[in-house]
């Protein structure tokens, strides 16, 4: 009789506290999802600034920083390493012109005016050849003046661009090692005791000398031929032919009559050639011989009287 009540208490006791725990757990629920569900639109409102602020550089400059971004790429590759380059320019130009002295001499003008200056020249009549250095700089603007008519008609027109960055920049790494190798050089001779050894060092720092002298040389040449680039131009009389042209084939009996002639003073005047040459050669030969002869002959005349003279004795 007192089992079975107590069994429905705790039954009952059981059912309780699982009730208890289920709306404890709902309550829970219903909280974390309205506090999710509160903080979802901050973050959503929040994340287009952020990303406009990343895009940007900050809130106000969304628009601008973009358009602005190409430039500061552009910039960045302007200045970047590699993209000074050291170029060594050279041009030639032919023109033609009724004048061809007044021709040069506006040529040397122009390029005078524009800092430059004439390194050879070689002027005649019919043909003038001038060789200019202008500032690599001014080397364009040098030659639109000179093409556009004034010094002449254009024929003919070049340029060439040869890249000595490389070659700069492996002198100048070179020139700053010669130098350190030198200062340590010099240092150990301002350290030497014995005479041997000062001679030793002495020769060294002379051998170092020149080969830092050698690098410097050939900077300064690299550093001349990018600072100032080489026109040659040739100017010719404008009714002077651009180009010889070949001459017509003419396959008739006279023209090959006349090959054949041509051959044969050549082949006449070769002939000739060699036998002035050798004729020296072959007189001085003949002179020998006859000498030789005269000799052998004499011998053999006085041969007979030696052996006849014992017995007439």
């Amino acid at each position: 009789m007192n089992t079975t009540p107590r069994r429905a208490r705790r039954t009952a006791g059981l059912l309780l506290a699982a009730t208890a725990l289920a709306a404890l757990a709902s309550c829970t629920s219903s909280s974390g999802s309205g506090t999710s569900a509160a903080v979802a639109p901050e973050r959503a409102a929040q994340a287009p600034a952020g990303a406009d602020a990343a895009a940007g550089g900050g809130p106000g400059t969304g628009g601008k920083a973009a358009e602005s971004a190409p430039a500061d790429r552009q910039s960045a590759q302007v200045n970047g390493p590699g993209v000074d380059r050291k170029l060594v320019r050279t041009a030639t130009l032919e023109l033609g012109s009724d004048n061809v002295a007044a021709a040069a001499e506006t040529i040397r003008a122009e390029v005078l005016a524009a800092g430059g200056y004439s390194g050879q020249e070689s002027v005649s009549e019919r043909s003038a050849s001038l060789t200019l250095h202008v500032p690599s700089d001014k080397l364009d603007a040098v030659l639109a003046k000179l093409t556009d008519g004034g010094a002449g008609t254009v024929r003919n027109r070049g340029q060439n661009a040869e890249d000595v960055t490389e070659q700069t920049v492996d002198v100048e790494s070179r020139v700053k090692t010669q130098r350190a190798s030198l200062d340590r050089v010099r240092a150990l001779l301002a350290n030497a005791r014995s005479v041997p050894e000062i001679v030793e060092i002495e020769s060294e720092v002379t051998r170092r000398e020149a080969e830092l002298e050698s690098l410097l040389a050939r900077r300064d040449r690299l550093a001349g031929s990018v600072a100032m680039s080489k026109i040659t131009v040739q100017v010719v009389r404008a009714d002077a032919p651009a180009v010889s042209e070949p001459a017509d084939d003419d396959s008739s009996f006279l023209a090959a009559l006349a090959a054949g002639w041509d051959g044969f003073l050549t082949a006449g005047g070769f002939v000739l050639r060699v036998v002035g040459y050798v004729l020296p050669f072959a007189a001085l030969a003949a002179a020998v011989g006859w000498v030789v002869l005269r000799v052998r002959r004499k011998t053999r005349a006085e041969a007979p009287a030696v052996t006849a003279a014992p017995a007439e004795g």
